[in-house]
């Protein structure tokens, strides 16, 4: 009988399809001049099994937001781990880049329980209050690659580009001017922001490639927590593999299969359904069939020394993240309608989804601000950009609800931080000069920044009229705006600081 192609045709084509779904809706999460966003990348996110484990370990509750990955693990456990073989965007991406490389020898400490050690030890440290697993997430991992270098990357180029061909060409490129325009409007970021971190997920990303040269699928198959997740519900699949062992006569299917090595190709947990050895199978022989029994080894041995070792790894890896620099706790500033620090971080799940859509560039991956544990979480920098008043944008496209999704007049009002004056650098109060930017910038309908005015001599000995500005506590949210414009140069002479510098109310 001669093999058919069909099969693996149609999960190759489920494989393109999804990643261009995932392209798409990559490029839409951005701020197109439109106060809402009706599609967004959280779809994917929202069918995360791995984002839905931790964060129920983590924040002790259920979001409905999360109800798709709910049902991803209820289709695993009955079809096996399909995600991988054939919907994951970053599996599909290492196949159609890596496809080419040439192998040589496995890295062998990458086999064995590694990956079980990995997933426990990220479940076990959420279940002790730090969710890290968004730094391993496939998913957060390309976010964040895309996010914070090759889309502005390609925007950068894009603009440069053109501004190029057109000082050399003038007016003879008008004819194709709608069509840049359109790229501009629909696909290219809004703003080409390069943000710290950036470096670093080109190295996450730049690893799970590099480590393809050893073995196909290596990332998939001995390390990605999410895809471990998948092939534990996997083995009580109710399809197998027929027949459960290599033929005799032939096994060349071991070298089909892009999950298998040694004498494990009928693995349950690995096999990502890619249907390979069925539709290259010279003899034909190869097909899924309803049935509980696996072939091979177990495929997961040596279970209790995994699960207590995991289990002391979290609570290793819980307590060294759980350390934050207490120095930088004034000036942590989180996105609007984050109530709870310790809340917020459970959540998060690090994708950097709201810092691509803010308009006004306040949002930025955190690096130690936040100690260990905040790595990759947003935090609001005033003096490279402000949250602005009429947008709540970042809180629709969370899509784990980290950052609530707030209507707008709820949203103008909540707190982020405190704007307070450094006198000492103010023009009006240390050159007695006169200055309103912050004033006139503030964005509350009442003004919480004000000014009194008081006469008093300059410093050439003429009388002046000064309006010195003042904060109205009460009505500050800590939008950083004043911040943002204040004209001295480097450090402003008005802050804005972490809600601790509030004060109490009478």
């Amino acid at each position: 009988m001669k093999p058919t192609n069909r099969s693996f045709s149609i999960s190759l084509i489920s494989q393109l399809i999804f990643l261009a779904v995932f392209l798409v809706l990559f490029v839409t999460t951005d701020y197109r001049g439109q106060d809402t966003i009706s599609v967004a990348i959280n779809s994917f996110f929202r069918s995360d099994a791995l984002v839905l484990t931790t964060y129920v370990l983590s924040a002790k509750s259920f979001t409905l937001l999360l109800l798709p990955a709910l049902v991803l693990l209820v289709f695993s456990l009955v079809l096996g781990r399909f995600f991988c073989g054939w919907i994951c965007p970053l599996g599909t991406i290492i196949d159609l880049v890596t496809h080419k490389i040439r192998k040589t020898a496995p890295l062998r400490f990458l086999r064995g329980n590694l990956r079980h050690y990995l997933l426990f030890t990220l479940l076990f440290a959420a279940l002790f209050g730090i969710n890290v697993a968004g730094i391993l997430d496939p998913i957060s991992i390309l976010i964040r690659f895309l996010t914070f270098l090759l889309y502005p990357l390609v925007g950068l180029f894009a603009r440069q580009g053109w501004a190029g061909l057109y000082t050399v060409f003038g007016d003879r490129l008008d004819s194709v001017d709608p069509a840049y325009q359109f790229l501009k409007t629909y696909l290219l970021p809004f703003r080409d922001t390069f943000y710290p971190l950036a470096f670093t997920s080109l190295v996450i990303f730049g690893v799970i490639l590099l480590i393809e040269r050893y073995e196909e699928r290596n990332w998939c198959k001995n390390l990605c927590p999410l895809g471990t997740l998948l092939g534990l519900c996997s083995r009580f699949s109710l399809f197998r593999r027929i027949p459960g062992r290599l033929c005799k006569d032939c096994g060349d299917c071991k070298d089909f299969c892009p999950t298998a090595f040694d004498e494990e190709i009928l693995q349950k947990e690995k096999c990502i359904l890619c249907l390979d050895c069925q539709n290259k199978c010279p003899h034909g022989r190869v097909r899924f069939t309803p049935g509980l029994r696996a072939g091979g080894r177990p495929a997961f041995s040596e279970g209790r020394r995994v699960f207590v070792g995991s289990f002391l790894s979290g609570i290793v890896l819980s307590r060294v993240f759980s350390y934050k620099p207490p120095q930088q706790e004034q000036r942590l500033l989180r996105p609007p309608g984050v109530a709870e620090e310790s809340g917020f971080l459970a959540k998060c799940v690090r994708c950097g989804e709201c810092m691509k859509v803010c308009p006004r560039n306040a949002l930025y991956p955190a690096v130690l601000q936040a100690g260990l544990y905040g790595v990759y979480t947003p935090v609001v920098i005033p003096r490279l950009g402000y949250c602005e008043y009429y947008c709540n944008l970042c809180g629709q496209v969370c899509p784990t609800a980290a950052i609530p999704s707030l209507p707008l007049p709820k949203k103008q009002k909540s707190i982020i931080g405190l704007a307070v004056l450094d006198k000492n650098h103010c023009l009006p109060y240390g050159k007695r000069m006169n200055c309103i930017v912050c004033e006139e910038h503030c964005p509350i309908p009442e003004k919480a920044i004000r000014f009194e005015e008081v006469e008093e001599t300059d410093y050439t000995g003429k009388k002046v009229v000064l309006r010195k500005p003042y904060v109205v506590e009460e009505l500050c949210n800590g939008c950083g705006i004043c911040e943002y414009v204040c004209p001295v140069e480097e450090k402003a002479a008005i802050e804005v600081f972490g809600k601790n510098r509030r004060k109490a109310p009478k």
